[in-house]
């Protein structure tokens, strides 16, 4: 596809490499072909181990910068100079964390952060391509569904407001400076390496610790859940396929389905109904989320591929030790 047709190993740099998607994305480029480096700062977040495993499942082979991408010591210009596409997977994930004191952490990992790269990204010069890890949260109660690229984003969170602020920053740069830039909104990913703050993760955990399932408000919240490897699909397409510098596309899983749904679902791949702790609506979390993809299939011709109760699936056969992803 696109430039990507020569014969060249391309080269990637993908910050936040040893996290869910990062790391999914990593092992893809790798079985592909590609030169890969990973900066990653291994935050503590969540434990720093799980992503430690993460790089030794995705990253053999890869050369690791274990860093802040802010801080003033990691030579950003050197790490790009010979990189011909930038996979911007690191942040400051999670909604319900960004309200209060630490608000501050989301505006340096996921504004600061991302305004730093960009200049170095402006003067890489083999750059072909710099795509930018957004997401559903920047369109917060969304005025129609499925939402639009072109309807009006309103955030209803600190993280959805950070988020954006990297979108904005990724076209103001694309347009002033020609950082061939584009931003890829995920709707909600899942699959087997999923953080463990992540709703299937925690319910898959618990329904097979004989546990409640936590559940934040009455379950009636519906989400576009999208498979880790259409993620990472959609990654590599934005990668390969010549768009408009800024522009901006929905990844989004196809079919929207509540969580008291997915609950359903895992009793019935578990082959016994779970419990429910229910618990009060998160401050920030949106009542639907659900995206066209209509763009995203016109320009890069990707659709999502695994349907939920596949991936849901294969997440609960990670999970339990059954499966080999």
């Amino acid at each position: 596809m696109g430039w990507m047709s020569g014969t060249d190993r391309p080269r990637a740099l993908v910050t936040g490499g040893a996290g869910f998607v990062g790391s999914a994305l990593t092992r893809r480029l790798l079985a592909e072909g590609w030169d890969v480096t990973i900066i990653d700062a291994l935050t503590d977040y969540y434990d720093p181990e799980l992503k430690r495993a993460n790089l030794g499942w995705a990253a053999p082979g890869a050369t690791v910068v274990e860093s802040d991408l802010l801080d003033p010591s990691l030579d950003l210009a050197g790490l790009l100079s010979e990189v011909d596409v930038v996979f911007h997977q690191a942040g400051q994930p999670g909604v319900r964390a960004s309200w209060g004191t630490g608000f501050d952490i989301y505006t340096r990992a996921n504004v600061d952060a991302t305004q730093r790269l960009l200049e170095a990204a402006a003067q890489a010069p083999r750059l072909r391509r710099f795509v930018y890890a957004s997401s559903s949260s920047v369109y917060g109660d969304a005025e129609r569904y499925p939402t639009l690229e072109t309807d009006l984003p309103a955030p209803i969170s600190p993280y959805g407001v950070t988020k954006l602020a990297g979108e904005h920053l990724t076209r103001l740069y694309a347009r002033m400076h020609g950082v061939p830039a584009v931003a890829l909104r995920y709707f909600t990913v899942y699959g087997p390496r999923q953080r463990p703050d992540m709703a299937f993760n925690r319910f898959i955990r618990a329904a097979l610790g004989g546990r409640p399932i936590p559940l934040f408000g009455d379950g009636s919240q519906i989400r576009e859940f999208t498979y880790i490897d259409d993620i990472v699909e959609a990654n590599l397409r934005a990668a390969a396929v010549e768009t408009e510098p800024g522009a901006v596309y929905n990844v989004s899983g196809g079919a929207s389905v509540s969580v008291r749904e997915i609950i359903d679902l895992l009793g019935d791949l578990l082959g016994a109904p779970v419990t429910v702790e229910q618990l009060p609506r998160a401050t920030g979390d949106v009542l639907r989320t659900g995206g066209a993809v209509d763009r995203i299939r016109r320009d890069l011709d990707w659709a999502p591929v695994i349907g939920i109760r596949e991936g849901l699936a294969r997440e609960l056969a990670w999970i339990s030790g059954a499966g080999t992803a």
